[in-house]
């Protein structure tokens, strides 16, 4: 029937309205700021960049790959990527950013950056309140107030940050198993090229046996 849903959609308001005056479970409304309501785990504001272990500037996941510049539709996120490498958390030498900043007045929350990234460095904060007098410094954020530990990413996102750590343990077991079937194709190889340089034993010459002699009995003659 034509206007059927618009008739549904003014029943459900009307049962609302009405039973909001009954009920506090029907009350949408809240206090804020001195009530709150929970923040969903899908929720995204502004990005922030992962990192793991204890020191934020060596965890940092993000390789300054620049992916996430490139693909910014608002160009609202600025890297300058270092020119040596530097070990990361496990002890591996890395390039690193050494500027990574995100202007957050200009930042649509679009969640590309998040999408676009194959090192799982950056993702999507549920921080809202980032109100400042200060229109420009204080809203350009640099790599030091945007690192977040992995462990503040499992405590906004669990589920999502559960699967991230799946993914990435999974394709280290992967990276680990093939670099020691490499070395241990590499050992195999450096073995049979020390043994074919390895001169074999020489073998005992057995002395030629002289010459056999016959004596024909008609003709009386030596034969050799």
């Amino acid at each position: 029937m034509l206007g059927e849903g618009i008739l549904k959609g003014l029943g459900e308001t009307a049962r609302n309205f009405a039973g909001s005056f009954v009920s506090a479970e029907r009350l949408t409304t809240v206090q804020y700021p001195e009530e709150r309501a929970p923040v969903i785990e899908d929720t995204r504001d502004f990005p922030f960049l992962v990192y793991d272990g204890s020191d934020w500037e060596a965890g940092l996941r993000c390789v300054a790959c620049q992916i996430c510049e490139k693909e910014c539709p608002p160009k609202c996120i600025y890297i300058v990527k270092s020119t040596d490498k530097k070990p990361d958390y496990v002890g591996k030498p890395q390039i690193y950013p050494t500027r990574f900043d995100i202007d957050i007045s200009v930042c649509m929350s679009c969640q590309i950056c998040v999408e676009v990234c194959p090192f799982e460095a950056i993702k999507m904060d549920t921080q809202f309140e980032l109100s400042t007098t200060d229109r420009f410094g204080g809203l350009l954020y640099d790599r030091k107030e945007l690192a977040r530990s992995n462990e503040y990413y499992h405590s906004i996102h669990p589920t999502e940050a559960a699967e991230v750590d799946a993914r990435l343990a999974e394709e280290k077991a992967k990276s680990d198993a093939k670099a020691k079937a490499a070395a241990a194709a590499a050992a195999a190889k450096a073995a049979g090229t020390v043994a074919a340089a390895t001169p074999s034993a020489a073998k005992p010459v057995t002395p030629a046996s002289p010459p056999s002699t016959t004596v024909d009995p008609a003709e009386g003659e030596t034969k050799g």
